[in-house]
């Protein structure tokens, strides 16, 4: 059995769930997340995780030439923070995820697993390899 635990990065999408909730709503929801949070770190799950501002910037364009305003507060998948956990498969890390309560208010928990190595330059390594070695 593969008691390994690798990283996996929790996005929290979905920033504007509080708009429509009554004040006690809004306790009742952050009393959840406070203590499903609390569990993940008493259980040495959770490693770090911030909360987003709602204003940034998206750089692209060659030389960093186009910079447009972001990250885009009119979309209702905004990420509003992010969360790094500890989890021995991508299935462990989504049962946690799947026990999130701003699941209960709309928003959406995106689980991705946090490489060694970069992928784009694991691919790139072994075309130049190819491309390369003598013939």
């Amino acid at each position: 059995m593969n008691t390994s635990k690798s990283e996996y990065l929790f996005l929290f999408r979905g920033s504007d769930w509080d708009r429509s909730k009554s004040p006690a709503e809004l306790q009742q929801t952050m009393s959840r997340f406070r203590a499903w949070f609390e569990r993940l770190n008493a259980d040495g799950i959770a490693k770090t995780g911030q909360p987003l501002m709602e204003e940034g910037r998206i750089v692209s364009g060659k030389n960093g030439r186009t910079i447009s305003d972001g990250p885009f507060a009119e979309s209702k998948e905004a990420i509003g923070g992010y969360l790094i956990i500890n989890a021995p498969s991508l299935d462990a890390a989504t049962a946690i995820a799947k026990e999130c309560p701003i699941l209960d208010v709309g928003s959406a928990v995106e689980v991705r697993p946090i490489a060694e190595d970069c992928p784009t330059m694991q691919r790139v390594r072994k075309t130049l390899e190819t491309e390369l070695a003598p013939a």
